[in-house]
Order: C-alpha cells, then structure tokens, then sequence
C-alpha cells in the first residue's frame, strides 16, 4: 500500500495548511488544519477534515467494512451498518488517541444481538488492522443497537 501526500499551500491555494493525498488506488483526499487565530499564516481554513479526523474515519470504515462482511458471510440478512465514532486525545503532543467508543447501529432482519456482539468482536481482536494499532494508545470501547428492517 502506498500513498503520496502533498502541501497545496504552497501553490497559492485559499489555505496554507491544505494538503492532498493520492492514494495507491488512484482516490484523492483532501485534508487542511484547523484555523490558527493567534498565527492564521500557520493554520488552515477548515476547508477539509484534519488529518486526525481521517484517521478515525478511516478506522470506522475499517470495523463497519469488517461487520458488514462478517454478518454477510454468516448469511445473517444485514441491510445497513453505521458507525459513531467519539474519541478523546492527549493534552500534550504527541497528542495521540487515547480513548475512542464506537457505536454501532446496524440494520437487518432478524439479526440477533450475539451475532452482532462477535462480528464487532472479531472485527476488533482479529480483522480491523486500524483499530488494533489504535488500541495501542487508546482504550477502545464499542457499543451497538439493532434496528429490524
């Protein structure tokens, strides 16, 4: 896997602290900083998710992608999977993850709650390579509701 990210910032763009990512699979992202009031020319312009934000949405896809196929190879009848992330970060840098919950609504018919306990499970002790090199920094708790389509 590989990945090129590049600083837009310097290309006269609207933000100084805008960045891009081409993806080893040819999908761009965008990224920027967050505003700086006390030095604007040093923070960005909140025209894209911070890159920690793409962190943790990249390791919600991971664990919903994971649950999904897991209740599908069941044959367990699974019509929709969402995933809330909420986290907390260190004070002080590196200001790492610390504490991430994942709650999960995931739709179905018939689903029955152990199923969805152990694909959340599995997708967390064996499958979701993002959330288990999280959980390195952060304690990882996760939550879920069924919802009978």
């Amino acid at each position: 896997m590989e990945c090129t990210v590049s600083w837009t910032g310097g290309a006269g763009t609207r933000s100084g602290m805008g960045f891009v990512a081409e993806t080893g699979s040819g999908h761009i992202l965008a990224m920027d900083g967050a505003p700086d009031a006390a030095n604007p020319a040093n923070g960005g312009l909140n025209l894209a998710p911070r890159p920690m934000e793409t962190l943790l949405a990249g390791t919600g896809g991971c664990t919903a992608y994971d649950v999904v196929l897991i209740l599908k190879r069941g044959r367990h009848d699974v019509r929709g999977c969402s995933v809330r992330l909420t986290s907390q970060r260190a004070e002080v840098d590196p200001k790492v993850f610390t504490a991430i919950h994942m709650q999960f609504t995931v739709t179905g018919k018939g689903l029955a709650p152990a199923v969805v306990e152990r694909a959340i499970a599995m997708s967390h002790e064996k499958y979701c390579s993002a959330s288990i090199m999280l959980g390195k920094t952060a304690r990882i708790t996760t939550g879920f509701e069924i919802v009978e389509a």
